[in-house]
């Protein structure tokens, strides 16, 4: 791989205020990374990492309600001059899918870049091997990849380019173990061999601490004001010398798990409820008037899905749609979690939609119980729909609330208010739990904060918070940890847990195996591989036994390991 010439980056007392937001992103920024330096960039949900990253890419816009101050530098010019130096792979992937085949897309920035027609190709080849999708023929349609396979796709559009700088946001959020590894190794080789600067922003330290010559870890500040740097070092010096502020921040420092709040402690559990972050135990916030159980269903069952095949394209008769995941069975029960496990691409988000009422299935089927399907039926007299996909949309959001892996995909308003406010208003209900919503899961001070400008975490705060705004029965969160520092991650894990006690069901699409644990129940394990579009979970999956430290959902068979999560 060809030698790039480094890029140095340089911050003096620079800041930046998104429009609308009482303040700075980031405020009094000093830092020098030299040419050739290998970064870890850490701080709390909302420290401003990832604006920083945005503003050394030149693309954080040209908004004339925005306030800059301070100097910020690439190669000693403005970051908006530089960009084709500067190469970033964002938090959420689906952002930068630009092209529908995976080839075209992953050449795309070499392409802009004039790199030689006949160079580009094997820049292609050679980027997704290093990502782990070298399987993938050139040819394959990028809608048939999985979340996490996307975010391989992003940053093998990133090693084509060979930028002088790599910048890279979360680059293993959504990756599962295996592939977390497979994409840290090929950044560390791809920065080794052509010898660019890499900045990485990443909230588990563990899996880059290696790897990196410094960790710069940036203040959190008071409401949500960040502060310049509040370390800087080697990675052993800061990990020891600041062990015990970095965990006061919420970085997730090796070693360390925060506790998280459980109203009846589960027997051999490592969490506690000593030194909980959550703010106060609070009520789980549930319709009064919604039964808690579902009583006329054996053990509280609400969802069943039988024989499921699922896929996110219909095909056609002559050409039926290749399933993503099929033989499928499930049991969703009040008061139950359950956390989809398996490697990228095994389809567990698409059965999760499928499961939310969101796709119908392909094949099978997914019944509610005739309590849950009827709950509803009466004030308008109509006959009880047992399909989840054929019910009517005010129906479905009060009794199936989804959030999706990419937050973004949810708003639909220009303020974090109004999208708490959002659901409430289109049911006819009152807002009294919005405030309540916003103070537990830390968007008080965002209220009037447009919510495309919310950091990753907050963003996926933000779109918890307005599901459950509706008061549904069963919850299905894909990637819920996505993007969270280890405090916001423990206030969301003891809330949900908070929902469990109160018979809300939670369903987790997840490679988080410490938040299964936390929230216990069963396992649903898809897949034995990464598979492509045309790629079956193994036939007859079906839940596994109880994670340990949780719940069981009785009568599940159980499959071997856990090693999926």
């Amino acid at each position: 791989m060809a030698h790039v010439r480094p890029a140095g980056v340089l911050a003096e007392g620079w800041a930046w205020q998104h429009p609308g937001r009482p303040a700075p992103a980031v405020a009094d920024l000093s830092l020098t990374v030299e040419p050739g330096e290998r970064v870890l960039l850490l701080g709390p949900s909302g420290a401003g990492k990832s604006t920083l990253l945005h503003a050394l890419a030149g693309v954080l816009g040209d908004d004339d309600e925005a306030w800059e101050s301070g100097r910020l530098t690439v190669d000693g010019g403005s970051p908006r001059d530089r960009r084709g130096r500067v190469g970033l792979m964002q938090q959420d992937p689906e952002t930068q899918v630009i092209l529908g085949r995976v080839g075209d897309d992953v050449a795309f920035g070499a392409e802009n870049l004039a790199v030689p027609p006949g160079e580009i190709w094997g820049r292609v080849r050679a980027a997704l091997a290093d990502v782990g999708l070298g399987h993938l023929p050139l040819d394959h349609p990028t809608t048939a990849l999985s979340g996490g396979q996307k975010q391989r796709l992003a940053l093998a559009g990133i090693l084509a380019m060979r930028p002088g700088l790599i910048l890279l946001d979360e680059p293993t959020a959504n990756l599962d173990p295996e592939g977390v590894l497979e994409v840290r190794d090929a950044v560390v080789r791809t920065a080794a061999e052509t010898g660019a600067t890499l900045i990485v922003v990443e909230h588990r330290v563990a899996v880059w601490k290696d790897c990196v010559d410094r960790i710069v870890v940036l203040a959190p500040g008071a409401s949500g004001h960040a502060g310049g740097v509040l370390f800087d070092g080697a990675p052993e010096a800061v990990l020891s010398e600041a062990r015990e502020a970095l965990v006061g921040a919420g970085v997730w420092v090796p070693g360390w798990t925060p506790a998280v709040r459980r109203p009846h402690p589960v027997a051999g559990s490592p969490l506690s409820d000593a030194g909980s972050p959550l703010k106060h135990a609070g009520s789980p916030l549930r319709d009064p008037g919604s039964p808690l159980r579902d009583a006329g269903s054996p053990a509280g069952l609400l969802l069943s899905a039988h024989d499921v095949g699922a896929s996110r394209t219909r095909g056609t008769r002559r050409r039926p749609a290749p399933p993503a995941v099929e033989g499928v069975h499930a049991q969703v029960s009040a008061g139950e979690a359950l956390a989809i496990t398996g490697p990228n691409g095994a389809g567990k988000s698409t059965f999760a939609l499928t499961l939310a009422g969101l796709l119908p299935p392909l094949a099978g089927r997914v019944e509610a119980s005739t309590a849950f399907a009827a709950a509803d039926s009466a004030r308008g007299l109509r006959a009880v729909v047992r399909e989840p996909h054929r019910w009517r949309a005010e129906d479905l959001v009060t009794r199936i609330g989804t959030v999706f892996q990419e937050p973004e995909h949810q708003f639909v308003t220009s303020t974090v208010l109004d999208e708490l406010r959002f659901a409430p208003r289109q049911l006819g209900r009152g807002l009294g739990r919005v405030d309540e919503l916003a103070e537990r899961l830390r968007l008080t001070h965002l209220a009037e904060a447009n919510p495309y400008t919310l950091s990753g975490g907050e963003k996926r705060r933000l779109s918890v918070a307005t599901v459950l705004a509706a008061s549904p029965r069963v919850l299905i969160l894909d990637e819920p940890t996505f993007g969270q520092d280890a405090l916001t991650w423990a206030e969301l894990a003891g809330f949900l847990v908070e929902l469990l006690e109160a018979g809300t069901a939670v369903v987790s699409v997840t490679h988080d195996d410490e938040f299964a644990r936390t929230l216990g129940g069963a396992r649903l394990a898809l897949g034995s591989g990464n598979v492509g579009l045309s790629g079956v979970a193994g036939a007859g999956t079906r839940l596994n036994s109880t994670i340990p430290g949780g719940r069981a959902v009785p009568g599940t068979p159980a499959i071997p390991g856990r090693g999926e999560a």
